[in-house]
């Protein structure tokens, strides 16, 4: 590595999410010992997302346990933590970033981990207090202190954030609504019959469920004209609302990569290293779309273990050490008492097989292109995440009635792949 930016050389990550505070870890691990800045938006030091809709928003978490490093660590290992002044521009051709206080750094290489932030909700009224979105601490601490029995919680989109706090909301005591535009929530991630078991689930809790709507605008409380007070449906139907919870996705924050001149596509562009068009500048987490060896195509995806697993293999790029990120994609989520693990990348038109009970919520779903298995979801089973991991990567032909079969262990079945 060279040392453009004088003295000893300099390895600046943008973004203070678990993704950048891991890779500043990673160069540590690895040996580097040249100068590490860490830039983040937000006040806080880097911390994990999944407890922001689960344990930390139910109350069984604390705060510290959300964050990725106690504060000392940092000073610790020589990591120059810079908060609360996200950079604003990236020169590649002269190796400057500059933030938002108009300070400039010179890097030798450089990590953009910028993540993704939550899509707005495009109707009349959205700007009203009380409408809220999860995505940061912030948000976190405005709904735990906000989930009380008396609030009247609206969701709108049943994807996972929106499940997950329907259930938090319900834990709380809160009568909580989900309104999810689809026939069924993460119908589209699941298909109908899997679908339907959180569905029914989130039933069960007491949610009241609204699916196959549309939202059209939303309207003020009576004594508070600045407060969110209903929710009005494009069917003309009204729900008072004293909570309203938006979560219909996330978009890639690209708008530094872009404006620098690297290759923008859903995400930032990288190859299998997490190396962008750019030599000296790698991508992870959120917001890197990465191509994936073992899948044979480019990936973006928005969750923890990404985040997690990719920045050793940044900083092994960035240190000029060959790293390929080859993990399948994977996922949980806890709402009541069901707790899920998902593992691969599915197509649309996999075939679906299914070993247990989903009556019961104690089953694993299996996804299946010609005869092979392309990823599988275990709901309250547990300890076979290593053998579902394995028979995926083998790429061969599965014994399907072996595999529906529970009293066949699965590392009995990748023997037999």
């Amino acid at each position: 590595m060279s040392e453009r930016a004088g003295g000893s050389p300099t390895i600046a990550i943008v973004g203070a999410g678990l993704a950048g505070a891991k890779t500043a870890e990673a160069l540590r691990s690895e040996g580097f010992t040249g100068r590490i800045v860490l830039f983040g938006a937000e006040p806080h030091r880097p911390y994990e997302r999944p407890p922001l809709s689960k344990d930390y928003l139910q109350g069984r978490a604390d705060r510290d346990a959300v964050f990725v490093h106690p504060a000392d660590w940092y000073p610790g290992h020589r990591i120059e933590l810079r908060l609360a002044d996200p950079v604003v521009a990236v020169d590649p051709a002269g190796h400057r970033l500059t933030t938002r206080r108009g300070d400039r750094l010179g890097y030798d290489r450089l990590l953009l981990s910028t993540g993704a932030a939550a899509i707005r909700l495009p109707v009349p009224g959205a700007d009203l207090a009380g409408v809220r979105y999860l995505r940061t601490l912030d948000d976190s601490d405005a709904l735990r202190s906000a989930l009380r029995p008396e609030t009247r919680v609206v969701i709108i989109g049943g994807g996972w954030i929106g499940l997950e706090t329907a259930a938090a909301a319900r834990t709380a005591g809160a009568p909580v609504t989900v309104l999810e535009q689809a026939e069924l929530p993460l119908l589209r991630v699941l298909g109908p019959r899997l679908a339907s078991v959180f569905a029914d689930l989130h039933v069960e809790h007491g949610v009241r469920l609204h699916t196959g709507v549309t939202v059209a605008s939303l309207g003020p409380a009576a004594g508070d004209p600045a407060a969110v007070g209903s929710v009005r449906l494009a069917d003309g139907r009204e729900i008072d609302a004293d909570l309203v919870l938006v979560g219909i996705g996330a978009r890639p924050n690209v708008e530094l990569a872009e404006a620098a001149g690297l290759d923008v596509d859903d995400g930032i562009v990288v190859d299998a290293g997490l190396r962008t068009s750019d030599p000296d500048i790698c991508a992870a987490g959120d917001v890197a779309s990465a191509y994936h060896p073992l899948l044979g195509r480019r990936l973006r995806v928005e969750h923890w273990a990404n985040a997690l697993h990719q920045p050793v293999v940044a900083a092994r790029t960035m240190l000029d050490q060959p790293a390929v990120y080859d993990r399948l994609p994977y996922f949980y989520t806890d709402q009541f008492e069901l707790g899920m693990e998902f593992t691969g990348h599915p197509d649309p038109d996999d075939r679906i097989l299914l070993r247990g009970d989903p009556g019961a919520r104690e089953f694993i779903a299996f996804w299946l292109r010609e005869g092979r298995l392309t990823a599988a979801m275990n709901v309250n089973v547990w300890d076979v995440g290593e053998p579902l991991r394995e028979l995926i990567r083998t790429g061969r032909g599965v014994d399907e009635a072996l595999l529906a079969d529970p009293d066949v262990p699965l590392g009995q079945l990748l023997g037999a792949a």
